[in-house]
Formats: structure tokens, C-alpha cells, sequence
């Protein structure tokens, strides 16, 4: 099979799109399919062009037998907006134009979260007259106005418009969890148009390892029981709740530290309120090489998930929740009820808190420093539960629907 697949970020960059992208291709290939992927040049999410790359109308390197075509696309930090919006238009209209000239593949795939890429995606498809599928990775644009990115509705019917045109035009809809297919169907998508292929992660890349004595010295943790949050400081995250825990588990339990690896829209207002407030138990790292980060995973007793109080995100599933589990972490879900929150209950991999809400936060992470053998028995269910969400299962059931499309 000939795979044409958009997606807006790829490795180097280190956000889920790129690794799902990027790790279920690399199996793709190694099973003997042919894969193209249509692609931005590299800068998420601080807007700058990446070391060694530059921003060209057309470009095309290998990936591991991956065929990369990155395009020119107006580059914009991830935050704001307008630039925000220029940086999607733009790589819809450039990566529209790569595709017509593309080799002819057997079918386009398209991945969100933002649906700009799902609408060169269906164009690509449309012009050529080729099957055309479509993967939710969010609830696009239901996120943004959860987030407050977007306030005026007249806007929001028109994109949600659109998006429902995208969902009726695609052979296939892949969901990465259940809730955004019962999203769908309520919307009047056919139910058996969608399938759910919960997201993944890499077990060759994360598994248990021994504490990293370097890093932990490095970063003056010896002793420490380690809550860390690994991944995107964003809007939809309610950062400041931990922010708030912190500075009362300061005064509690002086081994605690909170670590925040990467980057994101909320990072710096983060990194400022910790310092007005004096958060010495609180650490800050820059975005690190998807090959160190299991050096991180591996300092850390305990995985923070937390997202906002909004009825949307009881819809998601963040990636984190399987790295940990690859890693043998335990991972403490503050969220919603809902897709998260029950992967975590059902598989027994961590523990759950309200959302937004402080107090149970403080609870639940004193609970498990103070109970080591109940954090033990969380690690060890959440290893029993990687292999259910295996990046190569994933990628297999993936290569499944769309070998059922072309079947007709």
C-alpha cells in the first residue's frame, strides 16, 4: 500500500502528533508499505525554525525509509491567534500543492488536531480522486473554545460547518478515543464510519529503567519524591492548580519536588508565578530530545495528567498516560470523569483526582508518598497495561482501516 499521510508537525518535534506520526509510519515501512508524509518545517512550539532546516517552499529528506516532504508555511510561535491561524492556513494551501504532485498513493490520510490539515487532506484526495481518511486526535474546534481561544460563536459555526463536512466526505474516521466517536454520532456521523484506535506508545523507547543518578544529581533531587509533568504546558492544562499544591506541600513534605519538563503557551507564566511565590520544590526543564526523555520518565515516582475543568476534555486521552505506563509510573489523572480517567481506573495504572481542585491534588499526591507499597502495586499494573496500548498495535489496527477502505 502507497500511504499519503499530513500531518503539520514531524520529528524533530516533539509534540504527539509528531511521535503517533512518525513511530506507526516506521512500522508501516518495516511491514512493506510505502509511506509519504506531508509536512511543516520544524518549530513547534516556540515558532523557531529548528537547527539544520529551513523554511522552503519544497523540500524532501528520508526517515527511516519515510518519505518527509516538509513545505513553507508562515512559522509562528504556538500561541496567539492570528499567528496561529496564518501558520495553519498557510500549511494547508502549501501542503495542498505538494500533494497534486506527490507520486500517486493509494489513499490520503489526514491528522488533527487543527482540521486545516483535514481540509488539504480531503482537497488532495478530492482533486485525485482517491479514498480519503480522517484521524481525530481532538475535538477541533470544540478545544479552542474551551480554552478561550476563540469567542465569537458566528466563527465557531462555520469551522464546526466544516468539520462536519470533512467527517461526511471521509471513507473512514479513525477516533482516538471512544468519546469522540459518541461525539460524532450524536452529530449525525454514521456510527460504523468511525473507528476507535485508542493512541499508543512506544514500548521499544519506553520501558523501566533504573533511576538516572546524573540527572537526579544534576537536578538536585536525590532523596526526592518526584512528581513529574512531562509534556505540553498549555492553556487547556490548568497549570496554576499545581502551582497552588505546591506551595502547600512546601511547607508539608519538603521532599516533594514538582518537575516540569517542556514547553508550551503557559510555560512562561508558569516559571514567573513559581518565582514570585518562592516555589523552591518546583523545577523547570526545557523541552528535551525525544531519546533523553525516558532518562526523565525515570527520575519520576509519580505521572501528573491534568487538564482543565471543561466537559470537553473528558473527551481526551493524553499521550503521557501510556509513556508512563511503558515506564512502570504510576500516573495521577486530574481531569474530568471520562476517557482518561477510566483508561486509569480500569487498567489500575495511577489514581484520580477532581479536576482544578487543589486540595484532592495535595491528598492524592501525600497519599502516595507516604504509602511506597501501594505506589509499587500502581507501577506494576501500569506495566501490566502497556502492552494493550502498543504503538505497534495501534499502527497495525490503523493499517486495518485503511486496508478495509481500499477493500470498499
Amino acid at each position: 500500500m502507497n500511504i499519503l499521510f499530513l500531518a503539520d508537525n514531524f520529528p524533530p518535534e516533539l509534540n504527539a502528533i509528531a511521535s503517533r506520526v512518525y513511530e506507526r509510519a516506521c512500522y508501516w515501512v518495516a511491514w512493506g508499505h510505502e509511506v509519504a508524509v506531508i509536512t511543516s518545517v520544524p518549530n513547534f512550539p516556540d515558532g523557531k525554525v529548528f537547527d539544520g532546516y529551513r523554511n522552503r517552499w519544497y523540500q524532501v529528506e528520508s526517515v527511516n525509509g519515510i518519505r518527509v516532504v516538509r513545505v513553507k508555511t508562515f512559522v509562528a510561535k504556538n500561541e496567539g491567534l492570528v499567528l496561529r491561524t496564518l501558520d495553519f492556513l498557510s500549511y494547508m494551501f502549501s501542503s495542498f500543492w505538494a500533494g497534486l504532485i506527490e507520486p500517486r498513493p493509494d489513499v490520503v490520510v489526514a491528522t488533527s488536531p487543527q482540521f486545516f490539515v483535514a481540509v488539504a487532506g480531503w482537497a488532495i484526495a478530492a482533486t485525485r480522486r482517491l479514498p480519503f481518511v480522517m484521524e481525530i486526535a481532538d475535538l477541533w474546534p470544540a478545544s479552542i473554545r474551551a480554552v478561550g481561544a476563540i469567542q465569537d460563536n458566528t466563527i465557531i459555526r462555520i469551522l464546526e460547518r466544516v468539520e462536519l463536512f470533512l467527517y461526511r466526505r471521509s471513507a473512514k474516521v479513525v477516533a482516538l478515543t471512544p468519546a469522540f466517536k459518541d461525539d460524532l454520532v450524536k452529530r449525525g456521523i454514521p456510527a460504523e464510519k468511525v473507528n476507535v484506535i485508542i493512541n499508543g506508545v512506544d514500548l521499544k523507547r519506553y520501558y523501566p529503567l533504573p533511576p538516572c543518578l546524573q540527572l537526579k544529581k544534576a537536578l538536585n533531587l536525590d532523596g526526592c519524591f518526584v512528581v513529574g509533568y512531562l509534556g505540553t504546558l498549555g492553556m487547556a492544562h490548568a497549570l496554576h492548580c499545581v502551582l497552588d499544591a505546591a506551595e502547600v506541600i512546601q511547607k508539608t513534605h519538603r521532599s516533594v519536588r514538582f518537575l516540569f519538563v517542556g514547553p508550551g503557551a503557559a510555560r512562561e507564566r508558569l516559571v514567573q508565578d513559581a518565582k514570585q511565590r518562592d516555589l523552591s520544590n518546583v523545577i523547570f526543564v526545557e523541552a528535551q530530545l525525544k531519546e533523553r526523555m525516558p532518562l526523565y520518565w525515570s527520575i519520576c515516582q509519580v505521572s501528573l495528567v491534568h487538564l482543565k475543568n471543561v466537559s470537553l476534555f473528558a473527551t481526551v486521552i493524553p499521550s503521557k498516560i501510556f509513556e508512563a505506563m511503558g515506564m512502570g509510573v504510576p500516573t495521577l489523572v486530574a481531569a474530568p470523569e471520562g476517557a482518561a480517567t477510566a483508561i486509569v481506573r480500569e487498567t489500575g495504572a495511577g489514581v484520580v483526582a477532581a479536576a482544578e481542585d487543589p486540595g484532592e491534588l495535595i491528598s492524592a499526591i501525600v497519599r502516595l508518598c507516604e504509602e511506597p507499597d501501594r505506589l509499587r502495586m500502581l507501577g506494576t499494573k501500569a506495566l501490566i497495561a502497556a502492552p494493550l496500548y502498543s504503538r505497534e498495535e495501534q499502527a497495525r489496527r490503523t493499517l486495518m482501516t485503511l486496508q478495509e477502505v481500499l477493500a470498499g
